[in-house]
C-alpha cells in the first residue's frame, strides 16, 4: 500500500503496511539511518524526530498516523542547526548513539520556549537516555544556542 508523507519539506511516497512504525520506514525504506533504534518501547528516546514541530517517538509511530504531516529528521536539520553547532562547540557526544534523538529533543524545546530554564531543559529532555552521561554537556549546548553565543562567537 503507497502512503503519502512529508519527509523532510519533501513529499514522499513509501510502500509498507499503515501499522508500521514510522521508524522502519525512515531507516529502511528510505534510508534515513540517523534516526536511531533504541529501545522500540518510545523509552529512551534515540528514535526521535519531529512530526508538526512535536518531539515524537518514531519506534511507536504507525506511519498512517503521520500521513498529511510534516515529519522532520535529524538530516532535515541541514547540520548547521545552532543547537548542532553547539553541540559540537560543547563536545556533548561520547558514544554518540543516543544523539540524534538529543539533538531532536532539544530542537523541539528550543522551538517551543526560546529562552528555557534549567528546569524546562531537564524536563524536555527527561525522556532521552544518555548511557554516557553527558547530560551537563546537553544542558550546556542547550543554553549556549538559546542564548545565541555561538552567533556572537563566529562574528
Amino acid at each position: 500500500m503507497a502512503l503519502a508523507l512529508n519527509i523532510n519539506g519533501k513529499p514522499t511516497q513509501v510502500s509498507a503496511s499503515p501499522d508500521t512504525p514510522l521508524l522502519w520506514v525512515l531507516r529502511d525504506e528510505l534510508l534515513l539511518t540517523g534516526t536511531k533504534y533504541g529501545c522500540g518501547i518510545a523509552q529512551c528516546g534515540a528514535c526521535t524526530v519531529h512530526v508538526n514541530g512535536e518531539a515524537t517517538r518514531s519506534c511507536v509511530t504507525p506511519i498512517s498516523a503521520v500521513a498529511g504531516a510534516k515529519i522532520t529528521t535529524i538530516e532535515g536539520l541541514g547540520g548547521d542547526h545552532p543547537i548542532q553547532t553547539a553541540w559540537t562547540s560543547r563536545d556533548v557526544p561520547q558514544c554518540g548513539y543516543c544523539q540524534s534523538g538529543q539533538i531532536m529533543s532539544a530542537t523541539a524545546l528550543l522551538a517551543a520556549k526560546p529562552k528555557p530554564t534549567d528546569a524546562d531543559i531537564d524536563a524536555a529532555m527527561s525522556g532521552n537516555i544518555c548511557r554516557c552521561g553527558a547530560y551537563q554537556r546537553i544542558r550546556a549546548a542547550i543554553h549556549d544556542a538559546a542564548n545565541g553565543q555561538l552567533e556572537a562567537q563566529k562574528a
